[in-house]
């Protein structure tokens, strides 16, 4: 199991529930979050390593601040329906993936992938 600190926001609280279930399995702790402003404050609080939030329910303005205010945190977004220009603007923005919500193994790959934790030890 690592040892990376999780931060989820899902904007349907199954939905969330179920990815945190999932994820729970790979990481030692995953704090589910009800708001992007409670994400956003977990951040500090809990260390996190990484912060898996639903892109549908998150404005872009809100990934680039996460990354403009928390720079080494791995920012992976999720979706539901698959759209090339908002997987760019997302990219763009300082997302380090973008994987879809059902992917539960897809967005385990992708924090082990780009969590800052994960390079230090490589």
């Amino acid at each position: 199991m690592q040892t990376l600190t999780i931060v989820v926001f899902q904007s349907d609280a199954r939905i969330a529930q179920a990815l945190a279930a999932g994820l729970s399995r790979h990481f030692s702790a995953v704090h589910v979050m009800e708001s992007l402003r409670d994400l956003q404050t977990a951040v500090p609080r809990y260390r996190a390593d990484v912060a898996i939030l639903d892109i549908e329910g998150t404005q872009v303005a809100e990934i680039e601040r996460l990354h403009r205010e928390y720079p080494g945190l791995s920012i992976v977004c999720t979706h539901r329906v698959a759209d090339e220009e908002m997987w760019a603007n997302v990219l763009q923005a300082g997302a380090s993936d973008m994987c879809p919500t059902c992917d539960t193994e897809g967005i385990v790959m992708s924090a082990l992938r780009q969590s800052p934790t994960t390079h230090i030890a490589a």
